[in-house]
């Protein structure tokens, strides 16, 4: 499979230029291209073609929301993550609402952009632990939410909810499997089982229900 084309919109051409570089030093890209605002962007789209796009929140001109719901508007294929450095609310449901695909934070750590990137390629959505707590406080509270956490808890192997607090803090398969020093193929195994236990069809779902559940925290530490 091809490494995905990026086109990189910021209006910040030191942040462009940053994650170009780091992008191009990684497995998860091909070709990267750069747009410093919304209009430029929808030009590039139309020239290039990229197959994901990594959109500022706010910028001159146009900004990301507008952008992406041009662009969206065009090619509905299209992958696109909004980046921000803010967590504002309106901002996070108005992405949403315009067709982004992901949302990230520009403060995280770079392998949460890649695990970001790698998931919506491949038909996911993404949010940052963080965001989805925001969408998630949104929607009405299961009445059995206690009982539900309990039962998916007595369901779920030592090992299975391990995975689960990796899958919510964004890495990847590959990540996981370094990080606890198992097989990738083992991970994959775990998180098929984590995933029919759930009730879910992907990582993201998984992640989501875990937060709504109360079954990770996004506050909690990293597994060492």
């Amino acid at each position: 499979m091809p490494k995905p084309k990026i086109l990189i919109v910021d209006d910040d051409a030191n942040l462009r230029a940053g994650l170009k570089e780091l992008f191009e030093q990684s497995d998860v890209a091909g070709t990267i291209f750069e747009a410093a605002d919304g209009m430029e962007a929808l030009t590039l789209d139309s020239r290039y073609l990229p197959d994901l796009i990594l959109l500022d929140v706010g910028m001159p001109m146009m900004d990301g929301i507008e952008a992406c719901s041009a662009l969206k508007k065009r090619r509905n294929d299209l992958k696109i993550i909004m980046l921000t450095s803010h967590e504002d609310d309106r901002d996070i449901f108005a992405a949403l609402a315009a067709g982004a695909n992901g949302y990230c934070l520009k403060d995280a750590d770079f392998n949460r952009l890649e695990a970001a990137v790698n998931a919506v390629i491949c038909g996911d959505l993404w949010l940052d632990s963080s965001i989805a707590q925001k969408v998630l406080s949104a929607l009405p509270t299961p009445k059995s939410k206690t009982n539900q956490r309990k039962a998916v808890y007595a369901e779920l192997s030592d090992r299975e909810t391990q995975v689960l607090h990796l899958i919510v803090d964004g890495f990847s398969n590959q990540q996981i499997a370094e990080k606890l020093e198992i097989s990738k193929e083992t991970v994959k195994t775990h998180v098929r089982h984590l995933m029919d236990k759930l009730a879910v069809s992907d990582r993201t779902q998984a992640a989501v229900k875990a937060l709504r559940y109360g079954l990770v925290s996004s506050n909690e530490p990293h597994i060492d």
